[in-house]
């Protein structure tokens, strides 16, 4: 009977003071939405952990990837794991996956959330997840193509998409450049506080600084195909620092500051050190380029053997003949495997190779090689190294070879941003293949990732157009957009 008049008692109320018994019933440690501030650490933080390693195996995106591919690392066993141009299905599948889950529709709800009319109406959150929305896009345009752009991250919209089109990479590029523009003026220093920034800690000059470098580097990576934009969107942002601060220390480096905590510590520190693998060691054209140039930073970038010496072997080596490394080549330096290692997105030293390049081509004013030795400089000081005379005449004058292969090497880590950098330009010319190696996909080094079988199950017709986008072949070997050669 009491059970009764319980739930006779609970009607009453839900039919007489139905607002007000909402307004009681909301349980403040399970929120409906959750608020800009929650949202953005994990997205960062899962974003910036994929491209900067991944844990996970057979989907570790730079290690079994792009550091193999631009022969920064090889490995010693399990070759077919990436060093011999072989990709598991997880590979291209689960990158796609949680650059869109865990990234882009995480930075989608904060711009949702933040903008005018949002419930945490905000524009510095909106700001920062433009500028981390687009940088994700990036990632995902130059590793697979053309992809979903203008109609993707719109399944809870008033008219939700759920089968969004694909959108060639011209368009795509085309949308960041503008996306990062707003970003900018939408950040404003004078403006509301922020909290959850694991990236900048809520410095919203270098949130400005960050977008703008970042739009700089967009616009240099298609400045071959489209040269009068480019130049335009490089002059506007140059002649007005203030209003478009770019770079000008590595104190603005957009890198994640990885702790001490076990869910926080760097990617590579929780592969080698935390899951005891030491399945990779640095490249012998890695060790070979350092070592005639006198690079000190090759002491940064590897670990003397138990002979004191840097050595490293070949890559794509097979496992019978890779094996007998393990012990003889160099591991990667220690400076990349602590716990709180940062996670590099971009530089003060990429951004002036950048400029140098740029400088080169004739799309700004300003001497290349004073660029150039900024950006080399830059790179030096990001280690704590300084920069000597002898160096600079070692390497000499700026040429186009010269910069793409400093470039590589300043983007040792990086090593997303290095592949995209090769496959637009061709540079550095990497070695010979050694005669032992054993390669996949006719020896030809990846171009892209192909799209995800997801897609080809749930997103046909768009799947299908995406492929007749990049050539008609949704495989390795296609070249996209931005490639010069």
């Amino acid at each position: 009977m009491k059970r009764l008049l319980i739930i006779f008692f609970t009607l009453f109320i839900v039919t007489s003071c139905t607002k007000e018994f909402d307004e009681m019933n909301v349980d403040p440690n399970n929120p409906t939405a959750l608020s800009p501030q929650y949202l953005l650490p994990y997205a960062i933080e899962y974003s910036i952990d994929r491209s900067w390693g991944g844990r996970t195996r057979f989907e570790r995106l730079n290690l079994d990837g792009a550091m193999l591919w631009m022969q920064y690392l090889t490995r010693n066993i399990y070759s077919n794991e990436g060093d011999n141009y072989g990709l598991s299905v997880a590979f291209y599948n689960n990158n796609w996956k949680s650059l869109f889950n865990d990234g882009l529709v995480n930075f989608q709800r904060i711009v949702t959330l933040s903008q005018p009319g949002g419930k945490f109406q905000n524009a510095n959150y909106e700001g920062i997840a433009l500028v981390m929305r687009s940088w994700v896009f990036s990632l995902l345009t130059d590793l697979y193509g053309p992809i979903p752009y203008s109609e993707a991250l719109k399944g809870t919209a008033d008219t939700p998409v759920y089968s969004p089109s694909y959108d060639s990479m011209d368009k795509v590029y085309a949308g960041l450049l503008a996306d990062l523009k707003t970003a900018n003026e939408k950040l404003d220093t004078k403006g509301p506080a922020v909290s959850g920034d694991i990236l900048y800690n809520g410095d919203i000059l270098k949130w400005k600084k960050f977008a703008n470098s970042l739009r700089l580097r967009l616009a240099n990576r298609q400045a071959a195909k489209k040269s009068a934009e480019s130049r335009a969107i490089m002059a506007e942002i140059l002649a007005d620092p203030t209003k478009y601060p770019i770079f000008t220390s590595n104190a603005d480096n957009a890198s994640l500051k990885c702790t001490e905590v076990l869910s926080s510590n760097n990617e590579l520190y929780l592969v080698m050190i935390n899951d005891s693998r030491t399945d990779w060691n640095v490249s012998k054209t890695l060790v070979d380029k350092l070592t005639e140039l006198s690079d000190p930073r090759l002491a940064v970038y590897a670990q003397p053997n138990k002979d004191g010496k840097y050595l490293g072997h070949a890559n794509g080596l097979p496992d019978a003949v890779a094996t007998t490394y393990l012990g003889v080549s160099s591991n990667i330096g220690t400076y990349f495997i602590q716990k709180t290692s940062p996670e590099v997105v971009m530089t003060y030293a990429e951004l002036n190779l950048i400029l140098a390049e740029a400088a080169l081509d004739g799309d700004i004013s300003g001497s290349a090689q004073t660029y150039f030795e900024k950006g080399m400089t830059a790179s030096f000081d990001q280690y704590g190294l300084k920069m000597t005379d002898a160096y600079l005449k070692t390497v000499g004058a700026v040429t186009k070879e010269k910069l793409m292969e400093q470039k590589w090497i300043a983007l040792f880590g990086q090593g997303l941003e290095s592949w995209t950098e090769y496959r637009r330009t061709g540079l550095p010319v990497l070695p010979a293949k050694d005669p032992r190696a054993v390669f996949e996909n006719d020896g030809v080094l990846p171009t892209r990732l192909p799209y995800p079988t997801s897609e080809a199950s749930l997103n046909e017709a768009n799947y299908q157009k995406g492929i007749e986008l990049v050539g008609g072949k949704n495989d390795t070997k296609s070249k996209l957009w931005w490639a010069e050669k």
